[in-house]
């Protein structure tokens, strides 16, 4: 019985090669493989949000997938936005609307936040569109709807919320 996988993905726009336990999860394999701990672990439950990164363009809970389900797929995780002296737009965001207190969710909020804005771009509804053959209408009930996967127990809801809003230039 085969009890390792090799499995191989691009992650922050670098190919890399693993052999893994096929139980590993992908927030196991950012983690303890290749030593991106900006994602969080938090809940391991994909309850909090904290492990959020981006593959394909789409927002997952890395502790609910296995590595080997991502077989050339390319992952975005915190340390791929952005680097000191070039953030993210995002990540600027975060930091001029004080969008952290702890900052221990915050890795999972930036990766989430990028990839709602990229959903309401893209025209995905959620369960606040208001109709379905319109297009998506960037602002704050549909940012806090899409972001409420995502929780920060230290209560800086408002201030993240004025970060993606400034991100997708809604009017305050």
């Amino acid at each position: 019985m085969q009890t390792k996988t090799e499995v191989s993905f691009q992650v922050n726009e670098n190919v890399v090669h693993l052999t893994l336990d096929n139980r590993t999860t992908l927030l196991d394999a950012l983690r303890e493989h290749l030593h991106l701990t900006g994602t969080k672990k938090g809940c391991d439950h994909g309850q909090c949000g904290a492990c959020t990164v981006i593959v394909g363009g789409r927002r997952i809970n890395a502790c609910l997938t296995l590595a080997v389900m991502h077989e050339d797929d390319k992952i975005t995780t915190i340390e791929g936005l952005g680097a000191l002296g070039n953030l993210h737009p995002m990540q600027a965001a975060f930091i001029k609307h004080d969008g952290f207190q702890c900052g221990y969710c915050t890795p999972g909020q930036i990766c989430s936040s990028v990839a709602v804005l990229e959903e309401m771009r893209s025209n995905i509804p959620s369960h606040v569109t208001k109709c379905l053959t319109d297009p998506v209408v960037i602002g704050s009930e549909e940012i806090r709807e899409r972001m409420s996967g995502n929780i920060c127990r230290c209560g800086a809801y408002s201030n993240i919320l004025d970060a993606i809003n400034e991100v997708a230039e809604v009017p305050a």
